[in-house]
């Protein structure tokens, strides 16, 4: 008899378990993916309105987390965002009464890439608050691939991409090794010049020896973006026998004319003879 309570006690506090949890799991209906090249701005979209069922929540308490913290959170004027996201994520406050409660992510880093769930933080009774699960989203940030063709002594621009890129690094098309081109804060290859007020440098008069690969890293030694460099000599432009005809002096072509004309009553006379 004993035996046979224990078992629906436990039963009970399982299946209690398993309806309380049922309120703020995420569902995988709700998973959204979305992607995003570094530096970028990204949008995680979130709406409260359709899962709380109500026009207007007492007070707008929004909460961001991936699997291991909370990422940003924000009730009123109190605020709160996790240090590796420092001043790069928002909602829209215009909008967030209204039902929009997405989350703004600036200058989208590699190391954002992962899941985030929303959260509507609401008071339930006798006091008590309760985070009911908006969306889940799977974000996925990727470097920058390019191939650029420039000619010897002109100039490469190179993007930077992010405020967070630190490094630039390159490697020989013929050469296994990597050599640093330009760290932030100095030092590096004199020719290759940050501009003072765009996130990109400049890699003067180009020579054969510039062809190769260039990587822009970030703090954690990511890759920002891939350059794949090569060079072509300019083609001198081919000049026609009738361009060069019809670039002739005026003077020339005038004189032409002329003896032309001289010629014509000479002509004449000796067919009268």
């Amino acid at each position: 008899m004993k035996n046979s309570l224990w078992l629906l006690t436990l039963l009970h506090c399982f299946l209690i378990g398993r309806l309380v949890g049922s309120s703020s799991v995420p569902s995988s209906t709700w998973t959204l993916s979305i992607s995003s090249s570094v530096g970028n701005q990204v949008v995680l979209p979130c709406s409260w309105r359709t899962r709380l069922g109500v026009q207007h929540p007492p007070q707008c308490h929004v909460q961001w987390a991936n699997p291991t913290d909370t990422v940003f959170e924000q009730r009123g004027d109190e605020r709160f965002e996790a240090e590796e996201f420092r001043g790069r994520l928002k909602v829209p406050e215009d909008q967030l009464g209204s039902g929009d409660c997405s989350l703004i992510i600036t200058d989208v880093q590699l190391g954002d890439t992962g899941s985030y769930e929303s959260f509507m933080v609401v008071d339930a009774e006798q006091s008590r608050r309760t985070r009911v699960f908006i969306q889940s989203i799977r974000l996925s940030v990727h470097d920058h691939k390019s191939v650029q063709t420039g000619s010897p002594g002109g100039d490469m621009v190179l993007e930077l991409h992010t405020q967070h890129s630190v490094r630039v690094v390159f490697q020989g098309r013929n050469s296994s090794e990597w050599s640093v081109l330009w760290v932030k804060g100095g030092g590096g290859s004199p020719r290759l010049k940050k501009h003072p007020l765009l996130r990109q440098l400049t890699l003067k008069k180009l020579k054969s020896s510039d062809e190769g690969t260039y990587k822009v890293l970030d703090k954690q030694g990511l890759s920002v973006s891939t350059v794949q460099l090569s060079l072509e000599e300019k083609k001198l432009p081919t000049v026609s026998l009738a361009q060069v005809q019809d670039r002739a002096p005026t003077g020339v072509a005038d004189r032409s004319s002329s003896s032309v004309l001289l010629l014509l009553p000479a002509l004449s006379i000796t067919c009268f003879l």
